[in-house]
């Protein structure tokens, strides 16, 4: 994670833009920002299934939705063995397809990060001279009890640091096959004709 010194000034005017949160006394809030090798619209279509975050999400082992896939949506995730939590209750607040911005609240469930909201924007960029992804992701949550803030953030951003590398490695895996697949087809049509 960049501190704030580390930052682009693009990557300071889209947390201004998308991020701006204000934590009360009993919070903490971080934002995280990772640049991936994928095109925006396919890093997009993992992030914005509210109903499937096991796409990249590797803590999640299943997850089931409440009605249809709109504002409002609940969904109930069960969590995998190793973390402090068995299943989180979630809302859907922002799903905008124009902006690229997903915003999942947590309302109940097996766990401690009470009153926790999350905000993902995906902003496209070049990356190795080809079409990338910067993607931020911002929380803000309760400090449990017994915890101080650092640690509460430490953690939750050790979560989302990891959800973050697992999107990258399946965007980029998949841009890749979406990249070779046509030189592929080609390849097999030229040694069929020849």
């Amino acid at each position: 994670m960049k501190n704030e010194e580390e930052l682009s000034s693009r990557e300071m005017e889209c947390m201004r833009r998308h991020h701006h949160r204000v934590p009360a006394e009993n919070q903490c809030s971080s934002a995280l920002v990772k640049h991936i090798k994928a095109p925006l619209p396919l890093v997009w279509s993992l992030v914005r299934k509210f109903d499937e975050p096991q796409k990249y999400k590797p803590f999640v082992r299943r997850c089931v939705v409440k009605g249809n896939l709109e504002i409002g949506s609940l969904r109930e995730v069960d969590v995998k063995s190793g973390l402090p939590a068995t299943t989180s209750t979630e809302r859907l607040e922002i799903l905008d397809d124009n902006h690229h911005i997903l915003s999942v609240r947590i309302i109940g469930g097996d766990h401690r990060l009470k009153n926790y909201s999350s905000i993902m924007s995906l902003h496209p960029e070049i990356v190795d001279g080809r079409p990338g992804t910067l993607v931020i992701e911002s929380f803000v949550v309760d400090v449990p009890e017994g915890n101080t803030k650092d640690e509460t953030c430490y953690f939750v951003e050790a979560l989302i640091k990891c959800n973050l590398k697992s999107l990258a490695g399946v965007s980029e895996g998949l841009a890749v096959q979406d990249h070779t697949e046509p030189i592929d087809r080609m390849h097999e049509m030229f040694i069929k004709s020849g």
